[in-house]
């Protein structure tokens, strides 16, 4: 029985009109009555030549039903005709706010050499494929040694949301994402996004990285690497599908949210080959430091002499949502005197966190409260801590603000409404224990003057009145892509706004991505050996207490604390987490935190 076009065309998943005589001569040859397995797109990859244009579908090429771990997609053959170049076959999708676009396989044309190809589409499909509608679309191929690059330009008459492309003939093998390492994802597939979730911390269980690399290792010494050449905060994702032998790819790229562009140049992709995965992700490294001007931590202006010889954060947990208090005021300046008999007061950064009032329903007052004890009690912590040595360092919320405080009206504007036009909420922690996550927080955007002004106005006022020596940015690393403005510009004209009118206060951040270590030198937790080489990091304010584990302030409750290792990261620098109880009973276990600290740092 012999094979139909259609049949053989969706079997192999490879050929065009161009490529379906050989390819149908080596079926023959192949297997002869049907009786051998069809060839797969590896095998038959030497018979393609670059340019050709071959038909393709979302299903080509993968495990339809998925064997493992899946997400969401079409329930039916949706149009990818692809084009040749080098070992891959390259197909693109199109998105709007209220559809999917394919290429019309029948208005692509190719132009060019193995070195450099041009392809060119002028009417796209919908309904897959049962129906046109009108849109250009051109991908510029060129190929280095053994890196492929590609630059996207996209037309249509209504708003681009989002641009992908679909890479195939990429072995199967580990998968490294964002310099990470290499994992084995078996059968199933991988979904992951720059930064924090592509915009979205909650979006399906995507993996969040903090800069847009990914690494296949497709064999010895062989590490396909994906990466961007864009040299601004947009959002990036990579999903791995499962195939028998390769994966398909997809690279996508969201464009500015703020923007309604009906023509946009998608920023270069690049697909290279390296022998290991450290040279591998060294390549998008390369890319990232002069993109973001990032600069090695000895040489980093933006960091004060004091900042460079700190061996111990102490977080001083002071008011929980509810009201209870960990530590007033009074309380914490008894805690740090005795710390400075511990060890060196300068040698030390103290975080106050929760220092405002109710941890998060106070947020974006930022005033001092008189249950803390006022702010006479807080005038005297900061002045006395610091005549012992210590450097104080205030919590401020970079992106979170309670519709419920009477500041409200004024911020609105600033709220973030992700790319589909759906506002943000903090609407995850159940804060009050009711067992029903709370809603009464909206997620800020400092991209919107409304917003920053009135954050840069809070700090700036706490820095002139209490002579604070840094102030911390909690959250600044969840970036989203908003409607109301690029959220990344608005965050370093925060912090550069800040630094030129009071360049001795350091900002330090949280949960950073790549680009923001150009501009804020030390955070609370994303240590990792690579960025060290940029900033410092310390623990999490959540990471649990001596003695029971408490989380203080934080919605985690209590965890289990290592009694080998106190909790302490070996790659951060050394925290101490200070709650209620934890100098009135586990102050043993204070003292040999604080003497391994020391022993790190070198004191004697």
């Amino acid at each position: 029985m012999s094979l139909s076009r259609r049949e053989w065309l969706r079997t192999l998943g490879v050929a065009g009109v161009g490529a379906l005589t050989p390819l149908e001569k080596l079926a023959t040859a192949a297997w002869p009555g049907r009786k051998m397995a069809p060839a797969t797109a590896l095998e038959v990859a030497t018979l393609r030549a670059p340019g050709d244009i071959v038909e393709l579908y979302s299903t080509s090429d993968v495990f339809t039903p998925a064997r493992g771990r899946t997400w969401m997609k079409f329930s039916f053959d949706f149009p990818e005709p692809a084009i040749v170049f080098g070992d891959h076959r390259f197909s693109f999708l199109v998105f709007t706010d209220e559809n999917t676009y394919g290429l019309d396989r029948s208005r692509m044309r190719a132009t060019g050499t193995s070195e450099a190809l041009e392809l060119t589409c002028d009417e796209f499909v919908w309904a897959g494929g049962q129906e046109r509608a009108p849109g250009k679309l051109r991908a510029a191929f060129s190929r280095r040694d053994a890196t492929v690059e590609w630059h996207i330009t996209v037309e249509m008459d209504r708003p681009i949301k989002s641009v992908t492309t679909v890479i195939r003939d990429v072995p199967r093998g580990r998968i490294s994402v964002g310099g990470g390492q290499l994992v084995d994802t078996k059968d199933g597939d991988l979904l992951v996004g720059y930064p924090f979730g592509a915009g979205d911390l909650h979006n399906f269980d995507v993996t969040s990285i903090t800069t847009a690399v990914a690494v296949v290792e497709a064999g010895d010494r062989d590490f396909r690497y994906l990466t961007t050449l864009d040299n601004l905060v947009r959002p990036k994702r990579y999903y791995f599908q499962a195939g028998e032998r390769a994966f398909r790819i997809e690279a996508v790229y969201e464009h500015d949210a703020w923007r309604n562009d009906r023509r946009l140049e998608v920023p270069g992709w690049q697909l290279g080959r390296a022998p290991s995965l450290d040279e591998a992700v060294a390549a998008h490294m390369q890319h990232v430091e002069q993109a973001f001007a990032l600069q090695p931590w000895e040489s980093r202006a933006d960091v004060p002499a004091w900042m460079r010889t700190i061996a111990l954060v102490t977080t001083l947990h002071g008011m929980h949502y509810t009201g209870f208090i960990f530590n007033d005021y009074a309380r914490q300046l008894e805690i740090l005197r005795w710390i400075a008999t511990q060890i060196p007061a300068e040698r030390v950064l103290v975080f106050l966190s929760a220092w405002d009032g109710r941890y998060y329903w106070d947020y974006p007052n930022y005033t001092v409260p008189s249950r803390m004890g006022g702010e006479t009690a807080f005038r005297r912590l900061i002045a006395e801590a610091q005549r012992l040595g210590f450097k104080m360092m205030p919590m401020f919320g970079a992106n979170a603000a309670n519709r419920r405080q009477p500041v409200w009206p004024a911020i609105a504007g600033g709220a973030t409404y992700k790319i589909d036009g759906d506002l943000y909420n903090v609407n995850w922690v159940d804060w009050n224990n009711d067992r029903h996550q709370d809603g009464w927080l909206t997620y800020m955007n400092l991209g919107a003057d409304a917003w920053r002004n009135h954050l840069e106005g809070r700090i700036a006022e706490i820095i002139e009145r209490f002579g604070i020596d840094a102030y911390f940015l909690d959250i600044v690393g969840g970036h989203v892509n908003s409607t109301t403005g690029d959220m990344h510009a608005g965050t370093k004209r925060l912090v550069d706004n800040l630094r030129s009118k009071y360049p001795t206060v350091a900002c330090v951040g949280e949960m950073p991505y790549d680009a923001l270590h150009g501009f804020i030198p030390m955070y609370q937790a994303g240590a990792g050996q690579r960025w060290r080489k940029y900033s410092r990091f310390f623990q999490h304010l959540s990471a649990p207490a001596a003695g029971r584990g408490s989380s203080g302030v934080h919605e985690w409750g209590f965890s289990h604390i290592d009694r080998d290792t106190l909790g302490l990261s070996p790659a951060a620098i050394p925290t101490l987490q200070v709650v209620d109880d934890t100098f009135t009973r586990y102050r043993e276990v204070v003292a040999t935190i604080i003497a391994r600290a020391k022993a790190r740092a070198g004191i004697a």
